[in-house]
């Protein structure tokens, strides 16, 4: 009972040791249960997979509000809020990188399900060294904060690209020192083939890996903005965690629903670019013009979620008529 009780990175450990039984018991279920066979998942399907990933996220942020607060609470629904806006994001690269190594809709689940896996880690690597930063050197925040003005009023006047996929370090790399088959082999990640010079059956990667990896490097990138900006929000390490993890779990079931028409969304980009802001700007006018104060948690939360609101509805109403949609590719995603 001490051990349960005990403090681990500001948080009891029985908290970390629920969520970790829920991340798991969720992606056994998923990856055992509901996709034990390769398919291709349909729209219907997958907008019901991900209203139940967000049923799932949102009872979560209620029991953390009844267990710890109406404040954490509120910062974990804002940091949630952020973080599944920004994951659409992905969506647009990833659906590229599908394309790119020409990947059976069938197969992408499966790859995007040990995507999340690997994400899992990084993020949770990624957030631990960003709280000892924290902890170590308060006025990081401040250049997490200028960081993400930067970064939203970059996105303000940022132009459309397509990723060089075919160019990418990681792909290269793997392409020169590993073997690579030139063709799938369903949902392996790594088969036997013989070597062309001895005859011998040796390891070789599939497209599907390569796929794997880029993927996560994707997300790497995407962390660089996300991260800071729950940072942003609270220096509590759970809640920072949690919120990243609960938003990120359900993305593999919103691809699917959201790949095909994710042009619909297109303007959605100018509300991340002033959330950015409004979270980078928020650091300063509590230290500087607060003196120390808190900003509001409920007014952070409901500005939040009115501005990405306001983004996802002004981009479905932009772009009801076929001929008034934002083009779908090339693009490189919502953010530069």
């Amino acid at each position: 009972m001490e051990f349960l009780t005990a403090d681990f990175l500001g948080t009891p450990a029985w908290f970390w040791l629920a969520f970790a039984a829920l991340v798991a018991g969720l992606t056994a279920f998923d990856l055992g249960v509901l996709h034990k066979e390769d398919r291709e998942m349909g729209i219907a399907e997958s907008l019901k997979l991900t209203a139940f990933y967000i049923a799932i996220a949102l009872a979560f942020g209620a029991w953390i509000w009844v267990e710890r607060g109406a404040e954490l609470g509120m910062q974990y629904y804002t940091g949630f809020f952020i973080e599944k806006a920004l994951s659409i994001d992905n969506v647009f690269v990833i659906s590229l990188i599908f394309t790119f190594f020409a990947i059976p809709a069938k197969y992408q689940y499966r790859a995007l399900l040990w995507g999340i896996i690997a994400v899992i880690v990084l993020r949770g690597l990624m957030i631990a060294g960003g709280a000892a930063l924290v902890e170590e050197a308060y006025w990081v925040l401040y250049i997490f904060a200028a960081f993400l003005i930067f970064t939203g009023i970059k996105m303000f006047f940022a132009g459309d690209h397509a990723p060089d996929i075919a160019n990418n370090p990681a792909v290269k790399w793997i392409s020169t020192h590993m073997r690579v088959t030139k063709e799938l082999h369903a949902q392996h990640f790594f088969v036997k083939v013989a070597d062309e010079k001895t005859g011998k059956l040796v390891t070789a990667a599939t497209p599907l890996f390569l796929a794997l990896v880029v993927i996560n490097l994707a997300d790497l990138v995407f962390a660089v903005d996300s991260v800071p900006a729950i940072f942003a929000i609270t220096t509590d390490t759970f809640i920072v965690y949690t919120s990243n993890i609960m938003a990120i779990l359900g993305l593999r079931a919103l691809y699917f629903a959201l790949s095909a028409m994710i042009h619909r969304f297109y303007y959605l980009k100018y509300a991340l670019a002033a959330v950015l802001v409004f979270i980078g700007s928020k650091i300063f006018v509590s230290d500087f013009l607060l003196g120390g104060g808190k900003f509001p948690p409920a007014l952070s939360l409901g500005i939040t979620a009115a501005l990405i609101a306001g983004g996802v509805l002004f981009s479905l109403w932009k772009t009801r008529h076929g001929e008034d949609a934002a083009p779908q590719l090339p693009h490189d995603g919502i953010r530069p």
